[in-house]
């Protein structure tokens, strides 16, 4: 289950992007099977600047805990506090209602949209998880 419109990293989160500069983040379908069930999310809180690569938070499941790293920079606009009260979303609808936060993107540089020209598609991902 890899939605052809998104965009990956290696880290296993998925990016969407939005026509208000803003990006939405999540963790993929491969990521929230491998952790289980996920039973609490630390997330930042809004207005959080974050470089590409930093960490965004923590998944904790019934397995182990894992972090999610920013797939762009840029500053966190929206935290999804449904998934954040219930973890479950993350597993049950990981590219729906297991969204995680929404990112605004700098207007420009490497941090701005071209950023997302440096991440992973569909087909990209798949053989990355295929491996």
């Amino acid at each position: 289950m890899v939605p052809e419109q998104l965009r990956y990293t290696a880290g296993h989160e998925w990016v969407a992007t939005g026509d208000d500069g803003r990006v939405r983040v999540g963790i993929t379908h491969y990521a929230q099977e491998a952790l289980g069930d996920i039973v609490f999310l630390q997330l930042p809180e809004v207005g959080t600047v974050v470089a590409a690569g930093d960490v965004l938070g923590e998944v904790e499941s019934t397995k182990s805990v894992s972090e999610i790293y920013a797939p762009v920079a840029g500053t966190v606009a929206t935290v999804n506090d449904a998934a954040v009260d219930a973890p479950e979303r993350v597993n049950a609808d990981p590219y729906g209602a297991g969204w995680l936060l929404e990112i605004e993107l700098l207007e420009t540089g490497p941090a701005g949209p071209d950023a997302l020209d440096g991440l992973l598609d569909a087909a990209g991902y798949r053989k990355l998880t295929d491996a």
